[in-house]
C-alpha cells in the first residue's frame, strides 16, 4: 500500500464529509485523526482537499470535458474522486500525471469504487492527453461567466461582486478568493514584545516578519508544520488571527477600567485583544449563544492568562431584557456580527458553495435586530464598533446607512471597507464606528 494511495484517499474523505455538510476546516481535522501522517503529508492532503473544494465548478467543467456522463449524472463518490485526480493534473504541476493518475485509480481499486476503477482511469487519461494536445473546455465569450468557470465561482456571486465594487475590482477580488491564505499571529503584548518574539522564532528557523500596519502583528513567511506546535503557544504568547481581523478592537480604543460588551464574541479572538489593549484592567463582557463556542473562549482566557473577561451565554439580542441594568452601562460595545464571510472566501473554501442571496438576506434581519437591541446598552458618550469579514454593502455600508437614518440620536464617525486583493494577504472587513450626537 502506498503512501501516497493513502494521502489521495484522505483528501478524497475530507471531500466526501463536506459533501455532507461539514465544514472544511472540521472535516479535516475529523479526517486526519484516522491516519498517522507527518506534516508534509498534512500540508498536501490539505492544498489537494482545500483546492478541490475551491475549485469544484472548475473540476465539474473538466469532468464534463473529458468523460461521456457529466457531473450531475455521477455518483457523487465518483464525482469526489475525479475532483481528486484532475486538481493534481490541472493546478499541482509539481506532481507527474502518471503517479496523479496512478494513486487516484487505486483509491477507486482499494474503495467500494472498486468497479469503477477503469473509469476513473480512462477519465483521467483522456484529461492528460486533452492537457497535452491544449484541447480546453470551450467557455461562455461573456466575461463574468467566464471567470465563474476559471475561478470556480457561483455565477449569482460574480455578478453580485461586479456590482457591489466595480469591473476594475471585480476580477481581482475573486482571483484573490483562491490564492493561499497568510498566516498571521497577534502578540500578547502582556507576556512578550515583537522584537522578543521574532527572536524566539528565529531561534526556532520559523521565518516570520512585524505586519506594518499593526502595533502586535507578525505574519509567517513560511507554512508550519503545526500551528500549535509554534513556539510560545502554550505559555499564551500569541492567538492566530487574521491582519484585518487585528484591525477592529483597536477602533474602540478602549481604557482600563472602562466596562466593555463584545456581544458577538466567540471564538473570542477580539475579546482577548480587547483584555490585553487595556491591560487586562477593564471589565469586559463577552456575549455569545453557542456554548460550544464559548468554551474555546475560556480555553483561549485561559491559555493567555487574561482575567478580566466574563463569559455569558446569551443571545445578544436580549440582553436588556436578561439584565436591564445594561440599558447605557457600556462605554464601548462591539459587534462582530454574524455575517456572510464573503471576506474570508480564501479561509473558508466551501462557504463559496454554501451562500445563496436568501442567506445573506435573513443575515441582514438578524445584523438590523443586533444594532436596534444593542446600542441602547452604549453610555451617552460611549463608542460602538460595528464590523463584519464580508464585502456585502447590504451587510456593511447600506445596513448602517439605513439604521443611523432610523436612530436620529446617533452619528457614524467613520467607516472602512477593506477589500480582498492579490496584493494584499488579508481578509475582507467592514467596520463602522458609532456614537450618540452631543
Amino acid at each position: 500500500m502506498s503512501i501516497g494511495y493513502l494521502q489521495r484517499k484522505a483528501a478524497w474523505e475530507i471531500l466526501l464529509k463536506v459533501s455532507a455538510g461539514d465544514f472544511s476546516d472540521h472535516a479535516l481535522e475529523k479526517v486526519l485523526r484516522n491516519y498517522q501522517f507527518n506534516p508534509l503529508d498534512i500540508a498536501f492532503i490539505t492544498e489537494l482537499s482545500f483546492g478541490c473544494i475551491r475549485y469544484r465548478k472548475f473540476l465539474d467543467l473538466w469532468t464534463d470535458h473529458t468523460s461521456k456522463i457529466t457531473h450531475k449524472k455521477q455518483p457523487p463518490k465518483l464525482r469526489w474522486l475525479l475532483h481528486i485526480g484532475l486538481y493534481q493534473l490541472l493546478k499541482m504541476d509539481k506532481i507527474p500525471f502518471p503517479a496523479a493518475i496512478s494513486s487516484t485509480v487505486e483509491v477507486a481499486k482499494k474503495t467500494d469504487l472498486n468497479g469503477l476503477a477503469g473509469t476513473v482511469n480512462a477519465i483521467l487519461r483522456n484529461a492528460s492527453r486533452k492537457l497535452k494536445q491544449e484541447s480546453l473546455p470551450e467557455l461562455s465569450s461573456d466575461r463574468k461567466e467566464r471567470i465563474s468557470y476559471l475561478e470556480s465561482f457561483p455565477l449569482w456571486l460574480v455578478n453580485d461582486i461586479y456590482k457591489w465594487v466595480g469591473t476594475n475590482d471585480a476580477e481581482n477580488i475573486v482571483k484573490a478568493f483562491n490564492k493561499k491564505p497568510s498566516i498571521d499571529l497577534r502578540i500578547n503584548k502582556l507576556k512578550t514584545d515583537l522584537d522578543q518574539f521574532l527572536k524566539l522564532l528565529y531561534e526556532n528557523k520559523i521565518n516570520a516578519e512585524p505586519i506594518k500596519e499593526l502595533n502586535n502583528g507578525i505574519t509567517l513567511k513560511s507554512n508550519p508544520r503545526s500551528i500549535k506546535n509554534l513556539p510560545g503557544y502554550s505559555d499564551g504568547l500569541w492567538t492566530i488571527q487574521d491582519r484585518s481581523s487585528q484591525w477592529v478592537a483597536p477602533l474602540l480604543n478602549p481604557k482600563e477600567g472602562e466596562k466593555i460588551l463584545d456581544a458577538c464574541a466567540a471564538p473570542g479572538s477580539k475579546s482577548t485583544h480587547l483584555a490585553e489593549l487595556t491591560n487586562d484592567s477593564a471589565e469586559i463582557l463577552a456575549v455569545d449563544r453557542s456554548q460550544r463556542r464559548l468554551k474555546i473562549l475560556q480555553s483561549n482566557l485561559d491559555r493567555l492568562s487574561l482575567k478580566s473577561v466574563t463569559i455569558m451565554k446569551a443571545d445578544a439580542t436580549s440582553l436588556s431584557e436578561l439584565n436591564p441594568k445594561f440599558i447605557s452601562y457600556f462605554d464601548k460595545i462591539l459587534i462582530d456580527a454574524p455575517c456572510s464571510g464573503i471576506g474570508t472566501l480564501s479561509r473558508n473554501p466551501d462557504s463559496r458553495w454554501s451562500l445563496s442571496k436568501e442567506k445573506i438576506k435573513c443575515l441582514t434581519l438578524l445584523q438590523e435586530k443586533l444594532l436596534d437591541n444593542i446600542f441602547p446598552l452604549l453610555k451617552k458618550n460611549g463608542t460602538l464598533v460595528y464590523s463584519t469579514c464580508t464585502i456585502c454593502p447590504d451587510e456593511n455600508n447600506l445596513l448602517i446607512e439605513r439604521f443611523i437614518k432610523k436612530n436620529k440620536v446617533l452619528k457614524l464617525d467613520s467607516q472602512r471597507q477593506i477589500l480582498p486583493s492579490l496584493d494584499f494577504p488579508g481578509d475582507g472587513f467592514y467596520a463602522a464606528i458609532i456614537s450618540y450626537k452631543s
